[in-house]
């Protein structure tokens, strides 16, 4: 087996693990990303009557539409029973580092109404300390040069991300900077520092929206981290 398709097998895993936390006809949030569209999936396949699930991102609005799974949108709701979402690296307190995808913005709106987080993952993405993923950033565009340099003096090396040669564009019209080389020893410090910059319109350290629950895919099964 091939490391792709190994990876993929334990996305799936963990994408079934997830369907415990889905109670039928509750509201659900629901977040993006490649190890989110096994669960997206695996839900549509379930059978689970919902109530409806709100979306953090078009790519995943989209694809839960096409499986016939009820959208709903996150200003018609109060309360989620559980945001259901992927991270691009979680440490042993349940802070993440997410946003690899651009949808960080929404996902934090998301997770907020949620009464419980519950984020799966793939063994490779727990870290002792987050930081070697580069840390994505969504900031107002004509505020990119000052971001990076803001970055610089804290000894990160921000970059501007593209796709096709062009600044990426968010669901929500914003740029991405994609910030390498810090260490996040101090997450719930260093998220309140940087969401105080004037052009931040979301860091994606999530240290205030942090997962209560890590499902986590490993070769020898899955396991359950509580927080």
């Amino acid at each position: 087996m091939s490391q792709l398709s190994s990876q993929d097998a334990l996305k799936a895993q963990v994408a079934q693990a997830a369907l415990a936390y889905v109670q039928p006809h509750a509201l659900i949030g629901v977040g993006t990303g490649s190890t989110v569209n096994f669960f997206i999936d695996a839900l549509a396949h379930s059978g689970i009557p919902l109530q409806g699930a709100v979306s953090s991102s078009v790519a995943s609005t989209q694809r839960m539409q096409s499986l016939g799974i009820p959208v709903v949108d996150v200003s018609q709701v109060d309360a989620l029973s559980v945001y259901i979402d992927g991270a691009d690296e979680i440490d042993g307190h349940g802070y993440m580092i997410k946003g690899g995808g651009a949808a960080l913005t929404r996902e934090k709106i998301v997770a907020a109404q949620a009464q419980q987080f519950v984020c799966i993952v793939d063994q490779s993405k727990r870290v002792d300390i987050l930081g070697a993923f580069p840390l994505p950033v969504e900031v107002i565009p004509m505020a990119v040069p000052h971001i990076i340099r803001q970055f610089a003096a804290l000894g990160g090396r921000a970059v501007l991300r593209l796709r096709e040669g062009q600044a990426l564009v968010t669901d929500n019209g914003q740029h991405i900077v994609d910030v390498h080389g810090l260490k996040l020893s101090d997450p719930l410090a260093q998220e309140a520092l940087i969401s105080q910059w004037p052009g931040v319109v979301t860091v994606g350290i999530f240290a205030y929206q942090k997962a209560d629950v890590c499902l986590l895919a490993t070769p020898s099964g899955v396991q359950t981290l509580r927080y």
